[in-house]
């Protein structure tokens, strides 16, 4: 009895293997050599020339919106890089070589984009890095992301309804022009642009690339700023760059955040000023007859 139970096990298995010998027709007999490979999955790449409803520092796959340009939002991505040296655990901070290579790229972009110099009129540019688990995701993009500001001393995202893709191509409301300043002191307080046929004590004459140092450095020496911004007013104004040049027109600066500085942005936005008496007009090209020596 135990051998015939044994021999219908035995038997059974020569059946199923006698089975399994013949072939439906139209394989070829490999179970695994049809199959398609997977392919890797993807990493989330953000698109250019989008539209977001709030600006932001870190781009959260979570908060990623885009809207349409036509309308209302306060940030637009004018570029999307890749940081492709940047292979670390670790996000780019400021200072590092990945954040200044970012920027730098982020700088040249925005500036062919927009038309001219976001320094020159009132655009900030942030650049955007992907979050901390994107990252380690393999994430290596970064967007430049640019937005109109209220004004020179209110760096505050305005709602917008349109890109500003060629937003600075020729003349522009937006460029930084003639102001009244508003001094504590040997402290200004506020820049109020105003049009240059009013009356003015200050213009915007131009940026002024400081040298390479810490930041430290450079906030200790802001004299060296003054002197760089008496240079811009020079090529401004059409005046001799001489040591009169301080007798003729006073300067104000304003320098990059600490953060924007580590970054590589070493550009100072230059103003001409007026301490003893008001303008009515701009004083490009002006000369020596509209600026004299006091």
């Amino acid at each position: 009895m135990r051998r015939w139970l044994t021999g219908v096990a035995l038997a059974t298995v020569v059946a199923l293997a006698a089975t399994g010998c013949t072939r439906p027709a139209g394989t070829d007999g490999d179970l695994v050599d049809d199959w398609t490979s997977m392919s890797a999955p993807a990493v989330f790449t953000p698109g250019s020339g989008t539209c977001h409803g709030q600006p932001q520092e870190v781009g959260y796959l979570s908060a990623y919106a885009p809207v349409d340009c036509a309308q209302p939002h306060r940030a637009e991505t004018l570029h999307v890089g890749a940081l492709t040296e940047a292979t670390g655990a670790r996000l780019p901070t400021a200072g590092s070589k990945g954040m200044r290579a970012a920027f730098g790229e982020c700088d040249r972009e925005v500036r062919e984009t927009l038309g001219g110099d976001w320094r020159g009129a009132r655009i900030g540019l942030t650049v955007v890095l992907p979050s901390p688990q994107a990252w380690t995701g393999g994430a290596r993009w970064f967007r430049c992301d640019v937005h109109e500001l209220r004004g020179l001393d209110t760096p505050i995202p305005v709602r917008r309804t349109a890109s500003l893709a060629g937003a600075l191509d020729g003349s522009s409301s937006l460029r930084h022009s003639c102001f009244n300043a508003r001094t504590e002191g040997d402290e200004v307080t506020e820049m109020v642009a105003v049009k240059c046929t009013a009356k003015h004590r200050a213009e915007f004459v131009g940026l002024w690339q400081a040298p390479e140092s810490s930041w430290s450095e450079f906030l200790e020496n802001p004299g060296r700023s003054h002197r760089g911004c008496r240079s811009a007013v020079a090529r401004f104004a059409k005046l001799p760059d001489d040591g009169n040049l301080q007798y003729r027109v006073g300067t104000i600066f304003y320098h990059p955040s600490e953060g924007e500085w580590r970054s590589g942005n070493r550009s100072v936005q230059c103003f001409l000023w007026m301490s003893d008496r008001t303008l009515t007009r701009s004083v490009k090209g002006a000369g020596t007859r509209v600026l004299p020596i006091n």
